[in-house]
């Protein structure tokens, strides 16, 4: 009997999925992901210099590097990428269910950024550093239409896509609906807000927190925003003011995090 068509594509997209591997790059980054006992290391790629500063992290891991000429670098990169000499080709970090992975330390009330078809690896990267920085238990992407995990993704997360946990879900607001049942406020960041995220959040620090944050120009879709619990802007000290989603992404976190 022939399979159906959708159960063929469902085989296709999980074949792809454990074949998929991700190429990183420069010695920050490198030196992270060889420190990681979490991920699965494949290949590494150094010259000289670069292999005698990470000598210690390669003895860490274990892994046999192979040597490259710093005049003719030999790793399947873009040769634009900065890449210091280093490059490491992984398997791409799986942090488990969302159910799992914002419950909580049970001390702190957790802090969660959902990212709604923010495609900029750059941008993805700085906030998974900020995310980390202000103690945030997840960053959460979409499958599809979101940065996935790449080298440029971890060159500008310096060293954060190692530690702070990146999941990426097929439907945001089902996840969104999902926090909400788990105790979160769902707070979505508009420029054209009523309210501000300070007045949103006051008297409410002791709860978990979820911040959904659009891509720039676009924003938050309609779905999306219809999925909040509120809509709050972060309020400036002048007549104008904007932020890339990275830096509001700091701000948010910064504002909303649990007073001790």
């Amino acid at each position: 009997m022939k399979k159906p068509k959708w159960v063929v594509e469902k085989e296709r997209s999980k074949k792809v999925a454990a074949d998929e591997t991700v190429w990183l790059f420069g010695l920050h980054a490198v030196r992270d992901a060889l420190m990681n006992p979490a991920r699965e290391k494949l290949r590494l790629i150094v010259t000289k210099n670069a292999g005698d500063k990470l000598a210690d992290a390669i003895a860490e891991a274990g892994i046999e590097p192979e040597m490259a000429d710093p005049r003719k670098f030999t790793a399947p990169i873009d040769p634009q990428s900065v890449h210091q000499g280093a490059a490491l080709e992984v398997k791409p970090l799986d942090w488990g269910q969302v159910a799992d992975r914002c419950l909580g330390d049970g001390e702190n009330p957790p802090r969660v950024v959902l990212l709604d078809r923010v495609t900029d690896p750059h941008n993805v990267g700085a906030i998974l550093r900020s995310a980390e920085v202000f103690g945030a238990v997840a960053v959460i992407g979409m499958r599809h239409h979101a940065a996935p995990e790449t080298g440029a993704l971890a060159k500008t997360a310096s060293g954060a896509l190692e530690r702070q946990p990146y999941l990426r879900v097929r439907n945001l607001a089902d996840t969104m609906e999902e926090l909400r049942a788990m105790g979160y406020i769902v707070l979505g960041l508009d420029g054209e807000a009523e309210i501000t995220l300070e007045e949103a959040v006051e008297g409410k620090l002791d709860r978990p927190i979820a911040l959904v944050l659009g891509a720039e120009g676009p924003g938050l879709r309609p779905k999306t925003k219809d999925t909040c619990d509120h809509l709050v802007r972060i309020d400036f000290a002048g007549s104008f003011g904007s932020l890339n989603v990275s830096n509001a992404a700091a701000v948010a976190l910064y504002a909303a995090r649990a007073r001790g």
